[in-house]
């Protein structure tokens, strides 16, 4: 699960940043699509509470460290659920 660990985006990135999306993994670890819209949501609130703005290739890092070792159904799931998250952040 922790392969990301090592992906050369992560040798750059903010430790404050860092420290957010391992929190997030931590906590998807063995959910369902449909329950990572909460850890999604408090990621980026608690990020932007902070002051901390994630880049669009950071927020696909993201994604797709949520969507690693889900089903294709999941994936899909978690899709949907980061296109609401971001419609949301919009507003």
């Amino acid at each position: 699960m922790n392969e990301w660990l090592n992906h050369p985006s992560m040798k750059d990135m903010d430790p404050l940043k860092l420290e957010l999306i391992k929190t997030a993994a931590q906590k998807t670890q063995g959910k369902s699509g449909k329950s990572l819209a909460p850890v999604m949501m408090t990621l980026i609130t608690g990020a932007q509470k902070k002051g901390i703005r994630f880049t669009p290739e950071e927020m696909s890092l993201v994604i797709s460290i949520l969507k690693e070792g889900k089903s294709k159904e999941e994936q899909e799931q978690i899709e949907n659920m980061i296109k609401m998250v971001m419609s949301y952040m919009k507003k």
